[in-house]
């Protein structure tokens, strides 16, 4: 592979994944092993974690890990075939591939792409990088550092919204390095933030939106109008409580007011490793899910706010008791609110679906639309404009995009 001064050629194959529910965390961590001590290539049959988006034409793009690589593919058919895949350069240290990590693309106007992975050590820094397009994903610039004076990034995220300007969140430990060297206490990282307007050029500078956020979980953005970008992450609050919370930006790129989502009183100094999911309809109805692990609740759970995030209405939970349930994930696509978990009973995880068509005040009942017994990566949701898919990899069955409703 060659490398050119402004961009480069990808060379690479296809994926899937492995992640665990809370019930059977160590048999899913033992599949994981076994695999990836055979595993050595970019194959299908040796990816970790991989990711599912759609370009403004349509065509399917999914990234994933396999082989220590980050690799890419488009699909015009829906995931049936895939173009020739493509594959970033070595990184010098292992890629971030944990619960919460993986590789992410997003796409912008006028053929714009951005691809985003994190590296880290065994002390769990992170590194997080961007590499480029702005030919729709034909040739992609050399990746460059998110940012520049923190010791670690992770949990990293870019996406654009509607008038193309392209927003990144991460969670940063600058202000955690200071505060050691100064001798004073720091609990946990903090959310940190970049704007992105110029094609081919670098992140703005980071800014930090907020302090003592929890390190190790990832984040969810939606965008609330053209350069209002909302943020969901698990917060430290007074006491040690990591609860989560969403900051919406305002329209000249600053953070607004944190609120709290739900109080679920979780008194933990550990990292549950389970993010939320975020969504915005078009009536500008925030959409959240989260998993709990506090002391007034515990399971997985969905609000609602019609306020842009100052209230949210009583946590509705999900799923059924007697089974393990994990891994929330929301969309909202035209009408229609998507939220899809996965439930263990056991022997097989299935992926289970409701919808809502009145912005969430009410629910259809829960149906399997998928299901695996070996190990498999989270549920995402994508939408191709108005039409919603479930983007999956499991071990066994490979990759599946799933339409979430009969096409007409």
């Amino acid at each position: 592979m060659r490398l050119h001064s402004t961009f480069w050629p990808f060379v690479i194959a296809f994926a899937m994944a492995t992640a665990s529910g809370p019930a059977y965390a160590h048999d899913e961590a033992m599949h994981r092993h076994e695999r990836h001590a055979a595993c050595k290539t970019t194959t299908l049959a040796c990816a970790t974690v991989a990711t599912g988006a759609f370009a403004p034409d349509g065509k399917l793009w999914v990234t994933w890990v396999a082989g220590g690589r980050v690799s890419l593919a488009s699909s015009p058919d829906l995931g049936k075939s895939f173009s020739d895949t493509m594959t970033l350069p070595a990184t010098a240290l292992p890629l971030d591939d944990g619960p919460d990590a993986r590789p992410k693309i997003a796409f912008g106007r006028n053929g714009r792409v951005a691809l985003t992975y994190t590296t880290r050590d065994d002390h769990y820094q992170g590194h997080a990088y961007i590499a480029r397009s702005s030919n729709g994903g034909a040739t992609f610039s050399v990746p460059q550092p998110m940012t520049t004076g923190s010791p670690s990034q992770r949990f990293e995220t870019v996406a654009f919204d509607r008038d193309g300007r392209a927003f990144a969140a991460w969670i940063d430990k600058r202000n955690v390095a200071a505060a050691k060297a100064s001798g004073k206490p720091y609990a946990g990282a903090a959310l940190a933030f970049a704007w992105d307007d110029k094609p081919g050029g670098n992140l703005q500078a980071a800014a930090i939106a907020r302090d003592n956020s929890c390190e190790c979980c990832r984040i969810a953005v939606a965008f609330a109008g053209p350069g209002k970008p909302v943020v969901m992450f698990r917060n430290i609050f007074d006491g040690g409580i990591r609860d989560h919370a969403v900051i919406t930006f305002s329209n000249d790129g600053k953070a607004g007011p944190l609120y709290r989502v739900s109080d679920d009183d979780a008194k933990i100094d550990a990292c549950p490793h389970q993010g939320p999911s975020l969504a915005v309809g078009p009536d500008g109805t925030y959409h959240a899910t989260w998993f709990a692990l506090g002391r007034k609740l515990k399971g997985v759970y969905y609000a609602r706010s019609e306020n842009g995030g100052k209230t949210f209405s009583k946590p509705m939970r999900l799923g059924e008791p007697d089974k393990q349930i994990s891994r929330p994930y929301v969309l909202a696509a035209g009408d229609v609110v998507y939220l899809v978990y996965k439930s263990f009973d056991g022997s097989r995880t299935s992926i289970e679906l409701m919808t809502s068509r009145d912005a969430g005040k009410s629910w259809s009942t829960p149906h399997s639309i998928a299901s695996t017994a070996d190990s498999s990566d989270h549920p995402l949701l994508v939408a191709n404009h108005s039409t919603a898919y479930l983007s999956w990899l499991t071990s066994k069955e490979g990759y599946r995009l799933i339409p979430l409703e009969p096409q007409s």
